[in-house]
């Protein structure tokens, strides 16, 4: 596949856009940086001369090219074989293996969520999880893309994993039968009083046209008018930044949905509802079917979690600043960053962080994450308590761009003080039959809510 193959597509945890390799704002290289560069080609030369093993020289480049990117933040980086092949299969949508999404954590492959009705969560495996061994094998320190190809296989086949679980005194030993990763980006089900659940699990492509035919499909089912809806973004990685606006401009009719800043001239952009724009790659008669068209004077709850990013960040930051819709969960992931693929010849290029996004008010979520309107805790999570002290956010990445705003650390421990409504224990739920309390919570809140409440606009 081309790299401009890649435009629409959608990394973990990120939104990845295309921009040319040459521009005429392209940066020159600063004059001052000379004996820099002299000093960087003297190593080259002094590993080639006197290092006790030959050294190829594509490992002293690619090393090279690591370690810059390296020093910037934890989504720049350099992509080529393997790894422009884990762009292409996210693009698919389907790929044999365990279904995770990952990061490199300080040298750790850390889970940022496994997803939903995959083998890795039909396992147990748990956003926060480290992954310490693979068939028995240290891969602490590794490199990232090593351990997903290993992670990776033919389905039906079985890999040994080891788990560090915070919280936990002794690691876990797991057994993963790997399957064919099918991804359904958007699942739905109607709920007692014409209650609809709208479950987005990535921004892949044709998340929007998925989410809108979920929604004719739900009305159909409804015994009368639908008196709810609440699209679940938890645990969503993010994806295709195209999908995020799409979505949420089904819900918008008016209005800033996101914008984005960055150095380069070409990386400022806004996007608002209602503009064709927006949907460049459809037939206008089409692209007019998901402008602010479905749910119309229906309350809305957005569930979010730790484990939403990126572009579900974009979406619910719409749907809160417009008053659209009635966040709740948890504080998401905080992922307020671009990346941008610049290609290095045809086969490698540059995943680089070239702009951060902003809500309609004007928001970064970079480490803040959004906050949830209502604060509702996963209580129906027998290891919350224990794992809730480790949850990973972008604040806690090793390098992470730091908010413009400058956030203070209690702002973002604030939400984790304990609210008085929420004392259930597990145990307590699951007598009740309530396995997952945070949607059983949205939707008895739709349930009690009327038309001029605030989860309506």
């Amino acid at each position: 596949m081309r790299i401009a193959d890649l435009l629409r597509s959608a990394a973990l945890v990120t939104a990845v856009a295309l921009i040319p390799a040459t521009t005429a704002g392209m940066a020159q290289v600063d004059g001052r940086a000379g004996p820099q560069f002299a000093k960087l080609f003297a190593t080259y030369q002094q590993i080639k001369a006197n290092y006790v093993e030959p050294v190829e020289d594509d490992v002293l480049i690619r090393g090279a090219i690591n370690g810059m990117l390296g020093a910037l933040d934890p989504h720049s980086a350099y992509v080529d074989g393997s790894a422009l092949q884990r762009l292409t299969t996210l693009i698919d949508g389907n790929y044999s293996g365990l279904g995770l999404s990952v990061v490199m954590d300080d040298g750790a492959v850390k889970v940022v969520s496994p997803f939903r009705g995959s083998p890795a969560e039909n396992a147990g495996i748990k956003a926060g999880d480290y992954i310490t061994h693979l068939d028995g094998e240290l891969i602490y320190g590794s490199d990232l893309d090593d351990a997903v190809a290993r992670m990776r296989g033919p389905e039906g086949t079985s890999i040994e994993l080891t788990i560090f679980r915070p919280g936990r005194d002794e690691p876990l030993e797991l057994s993963v039968t790997r399957g064919v990763i099918e991804l359904e980006p958007v699942t739905y089900e109607l709920e007692s009083g014409n209650i609809g659940v709208i479950t987005v699990n990535e921004f892949s492509t044709n998340v929007g046209r998925d989410v809108h035919q979920a929604w004719l499909a739900l009305q159909t089912e409804a015994t009368g008018r639908m008196s709810g809806l609440v699209l679940d973004l938890r645990s969503n990685p993010g994806g295709s930044l195209d999908e995020a606006i799409a979505l949420s401009d089904l819900f918008l009719d008016e209005g800033r949905i996101v914008s984005q800043r960055g150095r380069a001239r070409g990386e400022n952009a806004h996007y608002d509802a209602d503009d064709l724009n927006n949907y460049r790659q459809m037939p206008r008669r089409e692209a007019q079917r998901y402008m602010g068209s479905i749910a119309e004077g229906i309350p809305l709850i957005v569930l979010i979690d730790a484990g939403s990013a990126s572009a579900s960040e974009i979406v619910a930051g719409a749907l809160q600043d417009h008053r659209r819709a009635l966040i709740m969960g948890d504080r998401s992931f905080g992922k307020g960053s671009v990346q941008s693929l610049l290609p290095l010849g045809r086969d490698a290029a540059l995943k680089l962080t070239t702009a951060r996004y902003y809500t309609p008010a004007g928001h970064s979520v970079q480490e803040g994450g959004i906050k949830p309107d209502i604060t509702v805790l996963q209580l129906s999570d027998p290891d919350l308590a224990r794992r809730s002290k480790y949850v990973m956010r972008e604040s806690d990445l090793r390098g992470h761009l730091v908010n413009e705003l400058a956030l203070e650390d209690e702002a973002l421990e604030a939400d984790k003080q304990v609210d008085p409504r929420f004392q259930l224990t597990a145990a307590e739920l699951e007598e009740q039959g309530i396995e997952d309390f945070q949607l059983h919570y949205a939707l008895e809140t739709l349930r009690r809510t009327t038309r001029a409440t605030v989860a309506l606009r």
